[in-house]
């Protein structure tokens, strides 16, 4: 069994997991207009992180390191986020039994764009370079491990540590994930049409498109429990993938339905068990309707749904870990936060989307990823 032990969030709504849960609790909307023709050339909603305070924090913790070296925008983000992930926790991030696993969609893929190619070595545009760059800052010993599979990257890292603690390769593993604005991601969305022209919608009838983010967020999963305080244990997790279209998710939800029924077996679960549910909930016309039918055919309709992305926008590669961070906070404060924008059901199952924010009992809750490509993925969170 492998235990859920600390985490952090680095958004538009904070640099610690605890600041960015006080914003939700407070309504707080991370998302807002960007005219910016570094990102692209119309004004745009998305979620963007405070560059003065990156700065600011990462200056006084290379000054704590002795370090010299020079670090791209994702860098920062991804080793501040580790750092406090670790100050929170009794791991050794020097030893042999521990790895970082690092979840990623783009990485510093704003190095090809031409005012920031020549600042960095060609290399440095690699993920298996910034998994390195990680390992190296912090002086674990291990490889750096890289999962990048479209949106349910941050999922598939934690389901992937999870089966590493479990098979006693590693004692401990820091999944970390991040993902940052660039023009690149912005145009690739923008020729989608998938975008929102204000904060996206999750679930409402009147949804028209997710709003992009950028963030940085890592849990630490561990073979030990807490010495004090809620234990909750990574109990089940599976991914599928429905191969139905290079963007557009199964129209009977196949690869979720697959996922979410492979978790719950493997962790002894029903769906009277699950207490909440952290949906992926992108806004987009497509992916909503088709996690509603996933949960519905699994019996899953009572059950309290959110999605968090009404708040901070689609993260990619850090969605699953930011998401499921804030999922560690409801069942530790038995406390769901609503999903941001939504006010009236707009998919085909009715199923139980969150208005308001709601104090609860949380013992076990399922969260869902879903992507590019008909990737699926889901895990089972339990207190111990």
């Amino acid at each position: 069994m492998s235990f859920l032990i600390s985490s952090n969030i680095i958004s538009s709504l904070g640099f610690t997991t605890s600041e960015v849960f006080n914003s939700l609790q407070n309504g707080k909307i991370g998302i807002e207009n960007i005219d910016d023709s570094k990102y692209y050339n119309q004004v745009f909603p998305a979620s963007l992180i405070d560059a003065n305070i990156l700065e600011e924090k990462f200056s006084a913790l290379q000054k704590k390191y002795n370090s010299l070296t020079d670090y791209t925008k994702l860098e920062k983000m991804l080793i501040l986020s580790i750092e406090d992930a670790l100050s929170q926790s009794m791991v050794d991030i020097k030893s042999s039994k521990t790895a970082i696993i690092l979840s990623t969609t783009k990485g510093n893929i704003n190095l090809l764009e031409k005012e920031e190619k020549n600042k960095f070595e060609p290399t440095r545009v690699l993920l298996w370079k910034l998994g390195d760059i990680l390992t190296e800052f912090f002086g674990c010993p291990n490889k750096s491990i890289i999962i990048s599979n479209a949106c349910i990257s941050g999922v598939l890292a934690l389901n992937t540590a999870s089966s590493y603690i479990n098979s006693g390769q590693y004692d401990n593993i820091v999944v970390a994930g991040g993902d940052i604005i660039s023009k690149f991601v912005v145009s690739g969305f923008m020729s989608f049409l998938s975008l929102s022209a204000e904060a996206c919608k999750p679930f409402d009838k009147n949804r028209d498109g997710l709003s992009l983010g950028e963030a940085a967020s890592s849990i630490i999963l561990s073979k030990n429990k807490n010495s004090s305080g809620i234990n909750l244990c990574h109990k089940g997790g599976a991914s599928a993938n429905d191969a139905n279209h290079i963007s557009g998710p199964s129209r009977t939800a196949e690869g979720s339905f697959i996922a979410i029924g492979k978790a719950m077996k493997e962790a002894n679960v029903e769906a009277k068990d699950i207490d909440h549910i952290s949906a992926h909930g992108t806004a987009t016309p497509y992916n909503d309707e088709m996690e509603s039918i996933a949960l519905e055919r699994h019996g899953l309709e009572k059950a309290e749904v959110n999605s968090l992305k009404g708040f901070v926008g689609h993260t990619l590669g850090a969605a699953g870990i930011i998401e499921t961070a804030i999922l560690m906070e409801e069942m530790k404060n038995n406390f769901m936060i609503k999903s941001a924008g939504f006010n009236e059901l707009g998919v085909g199952r009715n199923i139980n989307i969150l208005k308001s924010n709601t104090e609860k009992k949380l013992n076990n809750c399922l969260k869902m990823a879903s992507g590019f490509g008909g990737s699926n993925a889901a895990l089972i969170i339990s207190k111990v």
